[in-house]
């Protein structure tokens, strides 16, 4: 019952990000870039005290995947910030989650891994999701709707790049939380040229998704994954452009059309299919 609990309190804080980040930014409480640093530098400060608490001290987790660990995550969080300027939080946590899926994809690819059938059709499925959120139409993003869309695209692929780097990070707590205080030069001259004033609701909310969301988020989510393994956290995981478009329609009044909900069945169908693995019967007698 505990890891269920905590495994949704995981969920709904990374749904969360996406409808807070919505919230100040849509309605103009604060700009895309300053969000973006200020959600680093609070994920940053509860990372790093977290390590100190649990770890008793720092220790440098090595170069192995350092630099494109840390470009993935300062893109990541610039492009997630600046596509919800236009982008609903249901919407935008779907073509986050399947950028994501085609990225790790390419990513096996890359390195030569052995790739299924399943995996390339999983992965054909994500796209065609992410083309019907795209298409033109009544329901759809529309021309306006492809720069926002373009962006968290460029988050996903940093996301995905940055899942790539940290794979079999010994201790990736504390990976997360040296790439987060590396990623602050990189963000900060952006914040400095934005200028753009926040209110306190944004500065408030900003806090709160990198303190809370984030660094608390990412901190459950790590206790909790060695016991979920690999295929249950997969399966949780597609709960998170769900729950984002029902806290969006709940607090942001962006309730989902039916596009959305069939796009998202066949972004989060090909996820499942790409991650799940296949149930092979025992021979019988």
């Amino acid at each position: 019952m505990r890891l269920i609990l905590l495994t949704a309190l995981t969920m709904i804080a990374f749904a969360a990000n996406s409808v807070l980040n919505r919230w100040g930014v849509g309605p103009g409480h604060i700009g895309a870039v300053e969000f973006a640093l200020i959600r680093l530098l609070a994920g940053a400060v509860t990372l790093a005290g977290l390590v100190l608490w649990l770890r008793g001290g720092w220790a440098w987790p090595g170069r192995r995947g350092r630099v494109s660990g840390v470009l993935g995550l300062a893109s990541y969080l610039i492009g997630f910030s600046l596509a919800y300027r236009g982008l609903d939080a249901g919407t935008g946590a779907l073509v986050l989650f399947g950028t994501v899926q085609v990225t790790m994809f390419a990513g096996a690819l890359m390195s030569r891994e052995p790739v299924p059938g399943r995996r390339w059709a999983g992965a054909a499925l994500a796209l065609g999701g992410l083309a019907l959120i795209a298409a033109p139409g009544k329901a759809g993003l529309g021309a306006e709707g492809l720069g926002p869309m373009a962006l968290m695209a460029v988050a996903g692929l940093g996301w995905g790049v940055y899942s790539l780097a940290g794979r079999g990070a010994a201790d990736p707590l504390a990976a997360t939380a040296w790439n987060f205080l590396l990623a602050v030069p990189l963000v900060l001259p952006l914040a400095v040229l934005g200028l753009q004033a926040p209110d306190a609701k944004g500065i408030a909310l900003a806090v709160m998704s990198g303190a809370v969301t984030s660094g608390l988020g990412y901190a459950v989510w790590y206790a909790v994954l060695p016991q979920l393994g690999a295929a249950r956290a997969a399966v949780a995981q597609l709960t998170v452009p769900v729950i984002a478009a029902l806290g969006g329609a709940v607090l942001l009044a962006e309730a989902p059309g039916g596009r959305f909900w069939l796009a998202a069945g066949l972004v989060l169908g090909g996820v499942a299919l790409a991650s799940l693995p296949v149930r092979r019967r025992a021979p019988g007698p």
